[in-house]
């Protein structure tokens, strides 16, 4: 069965659904890195400049969404600044269980397609919620790669459902530039 749309799971309704101890059947997180590039702190000592992608908005991503944007990025990094030069981070972790109460969509389905109102729905997916604000990646790197890690974050942000910003930081004085 084919995936819905992202914008019917952009907006955020009702309480979170987390616990996974009460919900039978809720998909695995299927973003296999959440830190790319060089991981040890002791490596990341010369990178002076930092950016982040940020959320304009308050909203859900889907998992899917974010494992686009995270191999986007992360394949435009390692191309053009090298693995050794920057620290790539997923900060958002997808913990809310989306649910869908699937119905009958062929033909002859008329008299079913009714179905129950405010139905529960089974587990179809996950998304993270985020605020407006939050930080969904964050990159640390060398200040000569600017342009390089300001286009990897744009290009990420193309895949995400929610208006987003970059906002670039120099680690020694902390005042950012957009």
């Amino acid at each position: 069965m084919p995936v819905r749309p992202a914008r019917c799971y952009r907006r955020i309704k009702g309480p979170s659904y987390t616990r996974e101890e009460y919900i039978h059947g809720a998909p695995m997180i299927q973003i296999p890195k959440f830190e790319m590039g060089v991981t040890s702190s002791s490596g990341r000592v010369g990178f002076a400049a930092s950016a982040k992608l940020v959320a304009e908005e308050r909203g859900q991503i889907r998992m899917q969404s974010l494992e686009a944007a995270r191999q986007m990025a992360y394949k435009y990094l390692s191309k053009y600044v090298g693995d050794s030069n920057y620290y790539f981070k997923l900060v958002v972790v997808p913990h809310h269980v989306l649910r869908e109460n699937r119905m009958l969509a062929m033909a002859g389905a008329d008299r079913l397609q009714e179905g129950m109102r405010l139905a529960f729905g089974s587990p179809a997916g996950r998304a993270a919620r985020v605020r407006e604000g939050q930080a969904i990646f964050y990159v640390e790197f060398k200040p000569e790669h600017v342009a390089e890690v300001r286009e990897a974050l744009r290009r990420a942000a193309s895949k995400l459902p929610l208006p987003t910003r970059i906002v670039i930081e120099s680690n020694g004085d902390k005042t950012p530039q957009r």
